[in-house]
């Protein structure tokens, strides 16, 4: 469960931080485990949803303390690993998708789940799921192409 936060955390401590969400949710939440997939499709999923709520916890209580002062457009790599700044790219390019695009690619590319769990999981059809993946990543190429580029999002 670790290492699947820390897939969207760049930092350690906030991994630990949303990893110990959803150890506390999982206990919570054991209960309504329906069968429709794996257990362990099912932890992912609940984890990765764990993850995500912790970075915008993290985002909405930076926002308060700079006083509304948004976010930079990228990290500064004198500040920011390479690997660190491209996961906070991208969990800013997810959070601008449609959330039901941005969990099949969660889910697919981020938890390498297969399109058979992820349709299992969100109860949908397998090419439901594969169309949702392919235009997912086709916004977050845009979203993620270098300023300047073409087919770069102007935010």
């Amino acid at each position: 469960m670790l290492r699947i936060c820390a897939r969207f955390l760049p930092n350690r401590e906030d991994a630990e931080d949303a990893c110990q969400d959803a150890l506390f949710a999982l206990t919570r939440s054991i209960g309504g485990f329906e069968g429709r997939s794996s257990f362990r499709t099912w932890l992912y999923r609940l984890t990765a949803n764990r993850a995500r709520s912790t970075y915008q916890r993290l985002r909405g209580r930076f926002l308060a303390e700079s006083g509304g002062v948004p976010l930079p457009e990228r990290p500064d790599p004198r500040r920011t690993s390479v690997v660190a700044g491209t996961r906070l790219d991208l969990l800013d390019a997810l959070e601008r998708l449609r959330p039901d695009l941005a969990e099949a690619v969660v889910l697919r590319d981020l938890l390498d789940l297969s399109y058979a769990d992820i349709a299992a999981l969100v109860a949908v059809p397998e090419g439901t799921v594969r169309s949702r993946i392919h235009h997912g990543r086709a916004q977050l190429r845009v979203r993620l192409a270098p300023p300047g580029e073409p087919g770069c999002a102007a935010g």
